[in-house]
């Protein structure tokens, strides 16, 4: 009994679960993490991650993709700001985050940055495509293998 406890309370939290939503794929394809929606006044934050197609590589090192948070409006004129980037080695380890000191600008139906503004402006009508960051790379690899 003494063990089962020490092993539980050694053990790394569980991480929140993810609910990513398939915005598009072109270079990378991209997913916004439902789950991390803040909202703030008529628009918020949301936390987008881009998959990088199979073996890709920098300096030696495999990376599934990065993540990016991203500040949006949705009001009239849909305001997007990417505020920063994290690249995410293969098997999920994170960073570090380098700001995006980049001026906000008008989302553009046909973007990237407009699929993410439609999504987070409007989470009720998405349901989830992947619920793991595993989960979503292999989805988004077989994307981006249709392109």
């Amino acid at each position: 009994m003494f063990l089962t406890l020490l092993s539980l309370l050694s053990a790394e939290p569980a991480q929140p679960p993810h609910r990513f939503v398939f915005l598009g794929a072109g270079r990378f394809a991209q997913y916004a993490d439902m789950a991390s929606l803040q909202p703030e006044g008529p628009g918020g934050r949301i936390r987008v991650f881009q998959v990088v197609e199979p073996d890709f590589r920098a300096g030696g090192t495999r990376y599934w993709g990065g993540w990016s948070w991203w500040r949006f409006d949705c009001d009239a004129g849909g305001k997007v700001d990417r505020l920063d980037f994290a690249s995410v080695r293969e098997g999920g380890a994170e960073g570090p985050a380098t700001p995006d000191d980049a001026p906000p600008y008008d989302a553009v139906q046909g973007g990237d940055a407009f699929e993410m503004l439609v999504a987070a402006c409007n989470p009720e009508d998405y349901d989830a495509d992947a619920v793991t960051l595993e989960a979503a790379v292999a989805h988004g690899r077989a994307q981006l293998a249709l392109n």
